[in-house]
């Protein structure tokens, strides 16, 4: 069976992580994908991290590159710009994450390559967009988990903002562009024209914030901050600890859960008591029901307790790190990840990435080679466009 954007060619003149986390779910459903890399250090992401061994193969490098080609090329000499253009022209997909208006100078903007390849689906990716009295404004991830507010929604009340622990920004915004990318071949397929997308960091976080700014378009009240209590603001959906110590994830928001909670903990007098009657009753008298609660959960392991609650249908999880995470996806056994076979690597040569994200019946497993040592592709790419303009010609 053949991956969905197999046929599909990707110029990739991104770096670090937004535009290259977008070309990776581009080449995950099966699109070659040419990287164009400053000569010398190449993308900055390659030397990411703080263990030099991994200097050019950093770990965040990786996670996002697997499977591309590279090419370098100083874009501000005419003759590689010029090799540039003719790779671009025998593409379907550019995507750029430059500050706007950079790649307008080199002569490579959306109107300037709408001259070579008509057709082209154009992503540019930045902080604030291509338009608006913010364009111009240099950002990277936290700086727009700041702007966005995203920082003050965790913890709580009264807390100092903090970002989240990854750059979520960065790699909702990589995705919200392979979508937008998605998109635009689709309508390509149906009406034979290209499209330019603007796709902001900022905009993104928005959308993706959906649950928490549209109250607030509503209402005209921002959301109150709640710790790591859930969305529902119910004290049966919030963090609890176990015997042994670790927290468990609780997410009783409905009714009928909160029956089964009950039993499985053989509390049914708290059917019958008015202060757990509903959830409106539960919301009330929050503190006095959460000390009750935790006292019930301090009597076995969270282990258990996750065990016990998840066969029972009552939303529950350990907390666990990272790799306790990974542990749980392998034996979940769902192909999660994807092996690759990187030689020279400081540790060992057999690595793993994370996958897609989804399973499909129709889109089979794909492997991927190693990512790209800087340059590494160059004859490759070049013979590639030779037999592209032979085909031409013919």
């Amino acid at each position: 069976m053949a991956l969905p954007l197999e046929g599909i060619t990707v110029a990739d003149f991104s770096h670090v992580m937004a535009g290259p986390y977008a070309t990776h779910l581009l080449r995950l459903m099966g699109a070659e994908v040419i990287k164009i890399e400053v000569p010398g250090g190449g993308d900055a992401m390659r030397n990411y991290g703080a263990d030099r061994r991994y200097d050019g193969m950093a770990p965040a490098f990786i996670a996002v590159n697997a499977g591309k080609k590279s090419i370098a090329l100083d874009l501000k000499d005419p003759e590689q710009r010029d090799l540039a253009r003719q790779i671009v022209a025998k593409c379907d997909v550019l995507v750029e994450n430059f500050r706007p208006g950079v790649i307008d100078r080199l002569q490579l903007g959306y109107q300037a390559v709408r001259e070579l390849r008509p057709d082209i689906v154009y992503c540019s990716i930045s902080g604030y967009g291509q338009t608006g009295p913010l364009r111009d404004w240099p950002a990277i991830d936290n700086i727009v988990q700041a702007t966005s507010g995203m920082m003050s929604l965790g913890g709580d009340p009264g807390d100092p903002p903090m970002r989240v622990g990854f750059p979520v920004v960065d790699t909702l915004t990589g995705q919200t562009a392979a979508y937008a990318i998605l998109g635009a071949l689709l309508r390509r397929e149906r009406t034979g024209e290209g499209d330019h997308l603007d796709v902001a960091m900022f905009d993104a976080s928005l959308s993706f914030m959906a649950s928490a700014v549209v109250p607030y378009l509503v209402t005209g009240k921002a959301l109150e901050r709640t710790g790591n209590t859930g969305y529902s603001g119910q004290p049966t959906s919030a963090l609890f600890t176990a015997r042994d110590g670790r927290m468990i994830s609780l997410g009783v928001v409905q009714q009928h859960q909160f029956v089964v909670l009950a039993r499985l903990l053989e509390r049914t007098d708290w059917l019958d008591n008015p202060m757990f009657a509903d959830s409106e009753a539960r919301r009330a008298h929050a503190t006095a029901v959460r000390e009750e609660l935790s006292a019930e959960l301090r009597k076995r392991d969270a282990a258990e307790w996750e065990q016990a609650m998840s066969a029972a249908g009552i939303p529950c999880g350990m907390v666990r790190n990272v790799s306790e995470a990974a542990e749980l996806a392998a034996e979940a056994g769902r192909d999660s990840t994807i092996p690759v076979r990187i030689a020279g690597l400081p540790d060992r040569d057999d690595v793993q990435i994370m996958g897609r994200g989804f399973t499909a019946a129709s889109i089979p497993l794909t492997s991927l080679d190693p990512p790209p040592r800087l340059d590494e592709n160059r004859n490759e790419i070049l013979g590639w466009l030779e037999r592209r303009r032979e085909a031409d010609a013919a």
